[in-house]
C-alpha cells in the first residue's frame, strides 16, 4: 500500500475539488480502487487530500486530481457566477442532508425531534438526547460527527460507552482486554460501516481519526478538537457522567445519548443521565432533546413493542 498527499491552498479549493457531496472523490475511489480522505491541519487553511492504495493506482488517481485541480483554476473566472447560483440551489434542496454514505445514500432527519436534534448539534457544543431504542440518537450523532470531520470542523471522532456487565464478568471471558471489551463496543461500529464501509472505517480508525473506547479509559484525558459521543449514557453513574463532560477541551463538541427505560446499573444506582438532566437543564448552552416511540425509525414492530411495554409498566 502507498499513501500520497495533495496539499491544497484553502477550504474553497478543497470544496471545489471534492465536488458536490464528495462525488469527485467517490468516483475516483471506484475508478482506481483507492481510498481518499480529507485532512485539515492545526491551521484553518492547511488542507490536504490523502490517497491510499496500490502504487500505480495511487499515481493515476493523483494525476487525475491534479488535472481536476488545474481545470477548476482555469474555469474559475468564467464559471464563477453560474457555479455560485448552482451551488446555492443544490444547498437549498439538500439543506436537511446530514451526511452522504459511501453508497450515495442521504442521511436525513425523519421526524420533528430528529430535525431539532440535528439543528442543536449544528449550533451547540453539548447536546443530550434521551429516548427509546430506534429513534436515531446514535446514528444521527455519528452522521453529524462524520460531517464535522469531513469539513475540517474537528480532527477526530471519539465514541465511548460504559461497559456494564450483564450476566458474565469480564474477568471470566476468554481473550485479552481488547477481546473482552470488544463485544460491548461492537454496536458503535454499525453506523460507521453503513456510512463509510468497513475499509474506510478501518483506515480512519488506524489513523486515529476515529477512536472507540470504554468510558473507564476516558478518565484523566482532555479531548481537544474532537467530536465526542457518549452512547448508552443511562448506564453511567453520576460521577462517570461528570467525568466525561469535563473531558471536553477546546474546539470540541459533545453529544450524549441514552434511554432511561433501559438502565442496567447494579444495586439500583441512580443513572448519571437522569441526574445530569436535573443538574444541567438550566444551562442555556446545553440542549436536551427527548424522543418518544413516535420517532422510532426501525422496524414498524419496534414502535408497537415500546408502546406495549410502556402501557404494561404504567399499570
Amino acid at each position: 500500500m502507498v499513501t500520497k498527499k495533495l496539499f491544497l491552498k484553502n477550504s474553497d479549493e478543497a470544496l471545489s475539488l471534492l465536488g458536490q457531496q464528495d462525488q469527485n472523490l467517490r468516483r475516483l475511489e471506484q475508478d482506481y480502487n483507492v481510498q481518499i480522505f480529507v485532512r485539515q491541519g492545526g491551521n484553518s487553511g492547511d488542507f490536504s487530500l490523502v490517497v491510499r492504495g496500490p502504487g500505480g493506482k495511487v499515481d493515476r488517481a493523483m494525476a487525475e486530481l491534479q488535472y481536476l485541480r488545474d481545470k477548476i483554476k482555469e474555469d474559475a473566472t468564467e464559471n464563477k457566477h453560474n457555479n455560485v447560483h448552482l451551488n446555492n440551489n443544490i444547498q437549498t434542496l439538500n439543506s436537511d442532508v446530514v451526511y452522504v454514505t459511501f453508497q450515495g445514500k442521504y442521511i436525513k432527519p425523519r421526524s420533528d425531534h430528529q430535525k431539532k436534534y440535528v439543528e442543536y448539534i449544528n449550533k451547540h457544543d453539548i447536546v443530550i438526547a434521551i429516548g427509546p431504542a430506534g429513534t436515531g440518537k446514535t446514528f444521527l450523532a455519528v452522521a453529524s460527527a462524520l460531517k464535522a470531520l469531513q469539513t475540517g470542523k474537528v480532527n477526530r471522532i471519539v465514541l465511548t460507552r460504559p461497559v456494564v456487565e450483564a450476566g458474565e464478568k469480564l474477568g471470566f471471558l476468554p481473550g485479552d482486554l481488547y477481546e473482552k471489551i470488544n463485544p460491548y463496543l461492537k454496536p458503535l461500529y454499525d453506523a460507521f460501516y453503513v456510512m463509510l464501509g468497513p475499509e474506510k472505517f478501518r483506515f480512519l480508525r488506524d489513523e486515529d481519526a476515529i477512536e472507540i473506547v470504554p468510558l473507564a479509559y476516558m478518565r484523566g484525558r482532555t479531548i481537544d478538537d474532537s467530536f465526542l459521543i457518549l452512547d448508552e449514557a443511562q448506564n453511567t453513574t453520576s460521577e462517570q457522567m461528570k467525568m466525561l463532560l469535563t473531558r471536553m477541551g477546546s474546539d470540541s463538541q459533545v453529544v450524549v445519548t441514552g434511554d432511561i427505560t433501559q438502565i442496567d446499573l447494579e444495586g439500583k444506582k441512580t443513572s448519571g443521565l437522569k441526574i445530569a438532566e436535573k443538574i444541567l437543564s438550566s444551562i442555556e448552552d446545553i440542549k436536551f432533546v427527548k424522543f418518544s416511540e413516535e420517532d422510532v425509525v426501525r422496524h414498524a414492530l419496534v414502535k408497537k413493542i415500546i408502546k406495549a411495554y410502556d402501557k404494561f409498566e404504567k399499570k
